[in-house]
């Protein structure tokens, strides 16, 4: 099977629009869970409900700044689990206006950008070719040469053109075809016009915090994807790799 030696146009054009907006989600999903660190589970969720994740990335962590719970259910006492508010006696630290607005535009162009990435890649047999493991690549000796090779960081050079390796094809395959659709589902589960047109999405991930929860998860997951994609092409050599993916030399 011949493998082109250069990455064609459509998937540069791609891959810098991908990475642009990837790095505008990073840093407004990271402004909106600043406002509210505190992940949970299920269709519900705040600052007067119990977290399965709180993180420490703001004031707003564990602050404690709140009057004493009052029951909003006639009748009914704070202590017998009824709904209750209460008021904060803090300044917090809310950006979410921008954050939301940036986070969903960069959003769609990631989502429109990966729709013509998959129209492209599968009517070009781009994904045969280059982005699928072949059968006779998946072999334990393979395998294992290529995790030795990546542990003991003996990365070979790069060619400038998309020959890439067993380890390369299936995490860039996981990415492309799992994490990247599922990351872009539950973002979309977190808005509340999409839900009213597609409410199977709620039922799909068990609720709009458990969507938020898996949403975050999957953010973490393409981080370290991304620290280990740079890494590599650092280790593989810089130049070469950026000129291939951007101007095509």
């Amino acid at each position: 099977m011949q493998v082109p030696t250069r990455h064609p146009r459509w998937v540069r054009a791609t891959h810098g629009a991908a990475a642009l907006s990837v790095v505008v989600l990073a840093c407004s999903g990271g402004v909106i869970l600043m406002a509210h660190p505190r992940l949970y589970w299920g269709e519900v969720g705040n600052d007067l409900t119990p977290a399965l994740l709180e993180l420490p990335i703001s004031r707003n962590h564990r602050h404690g700044g709140w009057t004493i719970p009052t029951s909003i259910a006639p009748g009914a006492t704070a202590s017998a689990g009824a709904p209750v508010s209460a008021s904060r006696t803090f300044q917090i630290f809310n950006q979410n206006g921008w954050g939301r607005s940036l986070h969903f535009l960069a959003g769609w162009v990631l989502v429109a950008t990966g729709l013509l990435y998959l129209t492209l890649g599968g009517v070009s047999g781009h994904f045969r070719r280059v982005l699928l493991p072949r059968r006779d690549e998946v072999t334990r000796r393979q395998v294992a040469r290529e995790i030795g090779d990546h542990l003991r960081l003996r990365i070979r050079a790069a060619t400038g053109g998309p020959d890439y390796g067993l380890l390369q094809k299936s995490a860039y395959a996981c990415i492309v075809f799992v994490a990247l659709p599922l990351t872009a589902l539950t973002g979309l589960t977190m808005s509340p016009a999409v839900t009213a047109a597609a409410p199977f999405l709620l039922t799909l991930f068990g609720g709009l915090q458990s969507a938020r929860t898996i949403h975050f998860a999957l953010w973490a997951l393409l981080l370290l994807f991304t620290l280990g994609h740079i890494t590599m092409v650092v280790l593989s050599g810089f130049r070469r790799q950026v000129r291939a993916m951007t101007v095509g030399e």
